[in-house]
């Protein structure tokens, strides 16, 4: 049903790690691009989602990152720690520099692994579904809703079927509002006629190695909003000082500060997830764990809200 789309950076990993249990609980698939030539994160993820009997996807020609150039060490980490595991899938990303040939190689390669198609920007969708033959519920695509249209994904109907939407605009920090729409696919994804949804969580799909100085603190939370037909939406608390790089710790603080307030009022529709629960205890400890941590907590929460609104919790 739900496919997060992750980057392999160490805090993404961290989540589907520690979100193992609930992931396989809720029968949500995580889409993995490894970027990082260090493969040792990404290995005690997989590990974890085996564990728990969930499944995952790893995308074995990545398009950013340390692997770009050849995902060999992808294969071959696949081929001897996961070969007899149905769970982790080979995921092929079609972007546009992609060719038929190629991507048909790269899916016979993997044939052990369950090949997934990661449609990016590919344009030749008609002679790929053709050399796969008929469409069945043994193949899964897996389209970027804004680089795949309606007369794309049509050659594909017939075998499952993935819609991936970013709900998440990046901004600086200081110019968010407190909160926007983030998505309504979790409630929509049928009516698009599709098997599945996914999104790129908090961080959103515009890659980048590592992030500046940080001017303003923003903590993103999700939740559901149910007088708003189910829709998604997304709060934006952000540090009241926004002038220099200086006293990241301070910021968190203010933007903590901020999230305390709305979770204390009147009304709040945010869902009481463990995430949230160690935000609030950072907040009585006064203690900053850094920007990644931060994130992975965002990251943690959307996936335990998305398994709330669908029935299982944490």
């Amino acid at each position: 049903m739900y496919h997060p789309y992750l980057r392999g950076k160490q805090y993404e990993l961290m989540t589907v790690r520690e979100m193992a249990p609930l992931l396989k609980k809720a029968d949500f698939r995580p889409v993995i691009e490894p970027v990082r030539e260090t493969l040792s994160g990404l290995r005690k993820a997989l590990g974890a989602v085996v564990e728990a009997g969930g499944r995952a996807i790893v995308i074995v020609n990545p398009y950013h990152g340390d692997l770009s150039d050849s995902g060999a060490a992808l294969t071959e980490l696949l081929n001897e720690e996961f070969s007899e595991s149905s769970a982790i899938s080979a995921g092929i990303l079609l972007k546009q520099p992609v060719a038929l040939d190629e991507a048909l190689k790269c899916r016979e390669a993997h044939i052990n692994h369950d090949p997934v198609f990661i449609h990016a920007g590919f344009t030749d969708a008609k002679a790929l579904a053709q050399s796969l033959g008929p469409p069945t519920q043994d193949q899964c695509h897996v389209f970027f809703d804004r680089l795949c249209g309606k007369l794309y994904q049509k050659h594909f109907k017939g075998a499952r079927r993935i819609l991936i939407r970013d709900g998440f605009e990046r901004r600086r920090n200081a110019d968010y509002d407190l909160v926007e729409i983030f998505s309504d696919l979790h409630a929509t994804f049928q009516d698009e006629g599709m098997d599945g949804f996914g999104d790129f969580l908090t961080v959103g799909d515009d890659f980048t190695e590592g992030g500046g100085p940080a001017y303003a603190v923003a903590v993103h939370l999700t939740f559901i909003d149910p007088e708003q037909d189910d829709a998604m939406r997304v709060y934006h608390f952000v540090s009241d000082r926004q002038d220099t790089p200086k006293d990241p710790a301070g910021k968190f603080a203010e933007a903590l500060a901020k999230m305390m307030d709305v979770l204390s009022g009147p009304g709040s529709k945010m869902l009481e997830t463990s995430a949230v629960k160690e935000f609030r205890a950072l907040h009585e400890q006064g203690h900053f764990p850094g920007l990644g941590y931060v994130k992975k907590l965002s990251m943690n929460h959307h996936i335990a809200t998305l398994a709330g609104y669908f029935g299982p919790e944490e």
